[in-house]
């Protein structure tokens, strides 16, 4: 009682025990401990609802987004050359001829085929996928001065073959007029493809007839010529 101490008798049929709380009742300067009242029930946390265990388990937070890398790649051709019934080597030296399409008008040598290898560097990012491509062109004096259009023709060889290059598909290449250049000059995202997976290796210009008769830059020309960039991503 507030500090105080007291001395109380117990009433018949109370049992109180150390540390008990227990209810005091005062007659005159008499007090009597009366009873012991209960202790507070325990209050325990209500079981989890069994709908909400069952979508937690159901539902697991989504996985984190995959990582994309993105990247750009440069291949310059490790050979520029032009077949016509073997390898051309009258001028530039053959690895880095430059690159005709046809035939000039009154030669009696046969049809030209230039053609651009780029070695292993598209593999070096195998299991990339192509966004983009491009290639750098500059056309050259030969033929008459107006814009003309090349045919783009991708080969199966990344170096230069002993005999004629194999030629595969084709599309529309740069028209350009003599010493106009196609600074990045769009190819299907498949032919990029198909050299970074090692399907294919180069690319060339080729027509099933005299003309029109082109002349492109090599490498001995120009530095740039035949410039392969490769625009990727790549899932990590």
């Amino acid at each position: 009682m507030s500090g105080i101490e007291v001395t109380a008798r117990v009433v018949d049929g109370v049992s109180i025990a150390v540390n008990d709380s227990i209810l005091l009742l005062r007659c005159g300067s008499v007090y009597y401990a009366i009873a012991v009242p209960p202790a507070a029930p325990s209050v325990e946390p209500p079981p989890p609802d069994p709908e909400e265990v069952e979508e937690d388990e159901s539902d697991p937070p989504p996985p984190p987004k995959p990582t994309v890398r993105t990247g750009t790649l440069t291949c310059v051709p490790v050979a520029t050359a032009t077949y016509r019934s073997g390898w051309r080597s009258d001028g530039n030296p053959t690895s880095s001829f430059d690159t005709y399409q046809g035939r000039y008008s009154g030669s009696s040598f046969g049809r030209m085929t230039g053609c651009a290898f780029y070695g292993s560097k598209p593999r070096s990012i195998t299991g990339a996928t192509v966004t983009r491509a491009t290639v750098k062109f500059r056309r050259l004096p030969g033929g008459d001065f107006a814009a003309r259009t090349a045919t783009l023709r991708l080969v199966s060889q990344s170096t230069r073959p002993a005999g004629a290059p194999t030629l595969n598909e084709s599309t529309g290449g740069p028209s350009l007029a003599v010493n106009a250049t196609a600074s990045s000059f769009v190819i299907p995202d498949s032919w990029a493809q198909a050299m970074v997976d090692g399907t294919r290796g180069g690319l060339a210009i080729h027509v099933d007839s005299d003309n029109p008769y082109i002349r492109l830059a090599g490498r001995n020309s120009w530095s740039a010529a035949w410039t392969l960039t490769i625009s990727w991503r790549r899932s990590l």
